[in-house]
């Protein structure tokens, strides 16, 4: 038997979302049309706008992935709200980067 390496990567959901629509919904079984459906309804942002929001938050703000692809799930409106994904970090950051985040999600945000 060979062995076959297995990567893993968080996605966002508008990232799922885009990956889905690229496989066609005609193709999809009933598990990933559901996934489909939940991902169309509370994705906040385009995925090209999740993918670079993404790299902002891991490269200028250094969050770690996982804090980072919940906040763009999520899409925090206040930085009270925005604390609530950070609370379990190590680190401390500042009211004035967290204002700045929160900024950055405010422009990147869809109206629905």
């Amino acid at each position: 038997m060979s062995k076959r390496e297995v990567s893993e990567s968080r996605l966002t959901l508008p990232q799922v979302k885009k990956v889905l629509e690229t496989i066609g919904e005609e193709n999809l079984d009933q598990f990933q049309r559901r996934t489909l459906d939940y991902v169309s309804k509370f994705s906040k942002c385009d995925p090209d706008k999740a993918e670079e929001l993404l790299q902002t938050l891991l490269k200028e703000y250094e969050l770690d992935e996982a804090e980072a692809v919940q906040i763009i799930n999520c899409m925090p409106e206040t930085v009270d709200e925005l604390r609530v994904f950070l609370a379990g970090g190590r680190k401390i950051i500042e009211t004035s980067k967290l204002h700045t985040i929160v900024e950055l999600l405010n422009e990147n945000r869809t109206l629905k």
